[in-house]
């Protein structure tokens, strides 16, 4: 039976463009046809290595040459918001690595443009794909811990000088457009508020305290969130602890279970290290011997990939739109705001279903 594919460009063949590469050679549905990067030296070496048969230096050019149905959009974030606008100008869809953007407002352009262009727009939250995610979910929704009134999550990693100077555009607010939170907690927040609902306050702090000299964002941050339902969660988020311990997402229900995800060593896929449902505690033995520690990369981008090109050949919405990715950098933006400003910043989008 032949499968119904769609053309895919990526733009962007550093690391995390790799990453997508090695997944969408694992879809049956990607027809992996063109590759794009500043450094036309470099796409051309990408497409060689994954038998991709157009290479371009201008990401422009690559979108608006007629070959491509979706673009999967690696650079720094801030080209983020023109790229998928000018996709969804030349009618493609826009698969864009997180963070949807560096500001609300270039996050609500990206999706008023895919809306206009009736083309789809998602962002890559991979670990919303891991079977311990999807079992917290759906623990929530089946009501077996009762409604959440309490969170935390964590990202306690660690990222050395070397790690910044990879590439110019690390650690600065131009070329980054944020920190720990921007970059990697952003990951442990969008959990958190899908498992916890919409929020309404947040009160954060942040600072460069381990690696001054080196960067100039954050590289720890604090927060505290309040939800539309009463509920209360805590953030932490820092690349300064060496070692490492990793993600780690936790849900407290009215009922007294707790559930929980961990993430560790960063990179891996996530277990279930909590569980307290009555009547389950053995079944979340069983799945954290079955799931922790095994590779995160790449199979979980291709969860995710796999389902916003079928959501393409299919006409309908992908797991993770625009729409959820903003939800996070709602909440990251506000923690920079908050310390900004010394007070709480109230969110929300009046009117819509956060949860």
């Amino acid at each position: 039976m032949t499968v119904k594919q769609a053309r895919v460009g990526l733009v962007g063949c550093g690391a995390i463009g790799r990453t997508h590469a090695e997944a969408l050679g694992g879809i049956a549905e990607a027809d992996f046809v063109a590759c794009c990067d500043a450094d036309i030296q470099r796409a051309q070496d990408f497409a060689e290595r994954y038998g991709v048969r157009a290479s371009f230096g201008d990401p422009l050019e690559l979108i608006n040459s007629g070959n491509v149905d979706v673009v999967v959009i690696c650079t720094p974030h801030p080209s983020h918001a023109p790229l998928a606008t000018s996709a969804a100008a030349a009618g493609v869809h826009a698969l864009v690595e997180k963070p949807i953007a560096v500001t609300i407002e270039e996050a609500d352009k990206m999706i008023a443009a895919a809306a206009a262009a009736d083309v789809n727009l998602g962002v890559i939250h991979q670990r919303r794909f891991w079977p311990a995610a999807q079992r917290m979910r759906a623990a929530i929704d089946e009501g077996k811990i009762g409604v959440p009134i309490y969170g935390e999550c964590f990202a306690r990693l660690w990222r050395n000088a070397d790690y910044f100077q990879r590439d110019p555009w690390r650690g600065t607010w131009s070329g980054e457009g944020g920190g720990v939170l921007l970059n990697q907690a952003v990951h442990a927040v969008d959990l958190l508020q899908w498992f916890m609902g919409p929020v309404t306050e947040v009160y954060g702090h942040w600072a460069n305290l381990a690696h001054e000299g080196t960067i100039e964002v954050e590289d720890t941050a604090v927060a505290t969130l309040r939800f539309a339902t009463g509920a209360l969660a805590v953030i932490t988020a820092s690349t300064a602890f060496n070692p490492p311990a990793g993600f780690r997402v936790s849900v407290l229900g009215q009922s007294g279970a707790t559930l929980s995800l961990c993430e560790t060593p960063e990179g891996t896929q996530g277990f279930n290290d909590v569980w307290t449902v009555p009547g389950e505690e053995l079944a979340r033995e069983r799945w954290a011997a079955e799931e922790a520690g095994k590779p995160g990369f790449p199979q979980f981008h291709q969860l995710q990939i796999r389902d916003f090109l079928r959501a393409v050949l299919e006409g309908i919405e992908p797991a993770v739109p625009g729409v959820e990715a903003r939800k996070a950098i709602e909440l990251v933006t506000a923690i920079y705001e908050s310390e900004r400003s010394g007070a709480p910043v109230h969110v929300g989008v009046p009117g819509s279903d956060q949860t």
